[in-house]
């Protein structure tokens, strides 16, 4: 008789089926279809390398590393690597689960150095950040109890480095700058910011999560952003984007010890083993290290050179289709590998292309983009509503195919006016209402807007979904996304 726990060759097989039967919607990771989320090196051999280190760790635990003494020899190689990739010599860091445990962490530590030397206030301690900032910055702010001080970015998506030291006063824990944005590719003034944040004694994150990995390769052109730059105290690199590794390993290093310590938690004030955390999790697999260890050991920085030449050549070739589209261009001047593309404002009458159609094209030809909301800033001009691309070097080999697919969808959708549903909050008034919602009163709107149907769905079209986000109040538009995706996994 076959216990419960021998499972056999025939029943992992039948397990495995209904995993495949599961991924059938998945957006697929690999081949270049997909241009944001995943970042495919185009190489065979690092998805297996991946595989078989993972596989030699699966049951280590990283909370430990005095037990588990593998775990700081791979983390002390990964930060080696990326401190030296971005000039920080004498930097110390700490490997993390991704850039959005980077960024908290960055936080964490400016907030508490800032209340050891300011036992006295009684203020909330302020993050001062471009608009641009990740919504990583958001989420720490809301977490750690901070006030994050937006400022407004121009249209295309840049920033001056005077109106962000304007706003920072004695509360500022930290001043945060991006190399590049997410939204708009933009490296921010990172030298012009740091040196004059570190006058004030104010800390200098740079989020490099996107771009750690790829603008050190990326060549000449770009200002300088790294540890060369006076004043920058911290930095965010995700190895798991442009470093090529499996989700999720990201590195963030300090420029100097004491910041690192004020990063991590430790307590003695339970009868159970010693507790010290130099991340936000306690237990924690070690199979995403041990991948992006052997990974960037095989790649080196010679790979890592040659990946980004092919990634810098799908990406300039992929500008210029778009700005070769009638209706169509690129927004600002981005340097790296994303880039967003937004209706030409100078297009003729009739001949504008609205860049969230035009995704809903691109992927029903199948490529996926991901379209971005415009946005009213607090006391800066209006975003644009844009569609976001990140390109890989897997890119640079189906570059053709994309380009016919970006061409026919920009000819397909040219014309159409952006969706309208400025009406929508006066015919729905709960859409403008400041009373909180719960979960049936938020599935109650979702149903009026054709957006919750019988069992956990997405819509096929993301283009109303973000002129919805254009029209409604912040608070709600948040509620009912909430919502949306709370109910994926709700049967």
């Amino acid at each position: 008789m076959t216990r419960w726990w021998q499972v056999t060759d025939q029943r992992a097989e039948q397990i495995l089926a209904r995993l495949t039967e599961l991924r059938a919607d998945d957006a697929p990771t690999r081949g270049g279809r997909i241009l944001s989320y995943v970042y495919d090196p185009g190489l065979a051999v690092v998805d297996e390398l991946a595989r078989r280190a993972a596989q030699q760790v699966q049951h280590v635990n990283g909370l430990d590393p005095t037990t588990f003494g593998s775990v700081a020899r791979m983390e002390a190689d990964v930060i080696g690597f990326a401190a030296g990739i971005v000039h920080g010599d004498d930097a110390v860091g700490v490997v993390t689960s991704g850039g959005t445990e980077s960024c908290l962490l960055a936080v964490k530590s400016a907030r508490d150095r800032w209340r050891a030397r300011h036992r006295e206030a009684t203020g909330m301690p302020s993050i001062v950040a471009p608009t641009t900032v990740h919504a990583a910055f958001h989420k720490a702010a809301r977490y750690f109890d901070l006030r994050l001080d937006l400022v407004p970015v121009g249209e295309d998506g840049t920033v001056g480095a005077d109106d962000l030291l304007a706003r920072c006063s004695g509360d500022t824990a930290l001043v945060v700058v991006s190399a590049p944005c997410y939204p708009f590719g933009v490296i921010d003034p990172v030298a012009d910011v740091a040196p004059r944040a570190a006058a004030l004694g104010i800390a200098c994150h740079v989020d490099a999560c996107i771009g750690g990995w790829v603008l050190p390769f990326w060549g000449e052109g770009l200002p300088r952003w790294d540890f060369r730059v006076p004043g920058v105290t911290s930095m965010s690199l995700d190895a798991h984007k442009y470093g090529y590794s499996p989700k999720g390993v990201s590195v963030l290093l300090f420029a100097d010890r004491d910041a690192k310590r004020a990063a991590s938690f430790a307590t003695t004030d339970w009868p159970g083993y010693p507790v010290v955390n130099p991340t936000m999790l306690g237990s924690r697999s070690a199979t995403a290290l041990a991948a992006a260890w052997a990974i960037l050991e095989y790649l080196g920085a010679d790979g890592l050179t040659g990946l980004t030449a092919r990634t810098r050549q799908a990406t300039e070739t992929l500008a210029g289709v778009v700005a070769g589209i009638e209706g169509l261009r690129v927004a600002g001047a981005p340097s790296g590998p994303l880039f967003a593309v937004r209706t030409d404002p100078e297009a003729a009458a009739g001949r504008g292309v609205d860049p969230h159609q035009w995704s809903d094209r691109v992927r029903e030809l199948g490529w996926t983009l991901q379209p971005q909301p415009g946005l009213r800033q607090h006391g800066g001009p209006a975003l644009p509503p844009t569609t976001h691309l990140t390109v890989t070097p897997v890119t640079a080999g189906i570059v053709d195919a994309l380009a016919a697919a970006m061409t026919r969808a920009a000819d397909d959708v040219r014309g159409r006016p952006p969706i309208d549903l400025s009406a929508l909050p006066d015919a729905l008034p709960a859409l403008r209402s400041d009373a909180p919602l719960d979960s049936a009163a938020a599935t109650e709107i979702l149903a009026a807007l054709g957006l919750a149907g019988d069992g956990p769905a997405l819509p096929d079209h993301l283009a109303p979904v973000m002129a919805l986000l254009e029209v409604v109040p912040a608070p709600r538009a948040q509620e009912l996304l909430t919502e949306l995706l709370a109910r994926l996994n709700e049967r």
